[in-house]
């Protein structure tokens, strides 16, 4: 699965540096959105819809969206089990609502946890606040 993933988010850069280290069956390859030149019309999509939530495009080019990317990157690495119980309901319903208020607020709490972003043409790179 291609997972287009915000790398100006702090948050999602890390997660993403970790799914990178268990990704040994390398079946996930991941795609800054934010990276010069991304164009997310190559996937039928607008830079709307990819800044607003993590996407995963599968081997068929059909697209998964927020936690059920998250779910299937799980399950890429071996790690299916940790996510297996955000497939049930009513929890389900709760991941996939907390998925939504992490993805429209990722941002603002990078800062509020000693973050901030700067980009330049290198790429994202976090820096503590004030500095």
């Amino acid at each position: 699965m291609r997972v287009l993933y915000d790398g100006a988010c702090p948050f999602c850069r890390r997660e993403i540096e970790w799914l990178r280290r268990r990704n040994r069956e390398l079946k996930l390859v991941f795609e800054d959105i934010s990276s010069p030149g991304f164009d997310p019309g190559r996937f039928g999509l607008t830079s709307e819809e990819v800044t607003a939530q993590l996407h995963g495009i599968l081997p068929d080019g059909s697209v998964v969206r927020g936690a059920e990317t998250v779910r299937r990157c799980y399950e890429a690495v071996g790690l299916g089990w940790l996510a297996a119980p955000t497939r049930w309901f009513p929890l389900r319903t709760a991941a996939d609502w907390a998925y939504g208020v992490f993805a429209r607020n990722r941002h603002r709490w990078g800062r509020w946890f000693g973050r901030t972003e700067s980009c330049g043409e290198g790429g994202c790179a976090a820096r503590p606040s004030g500095k």
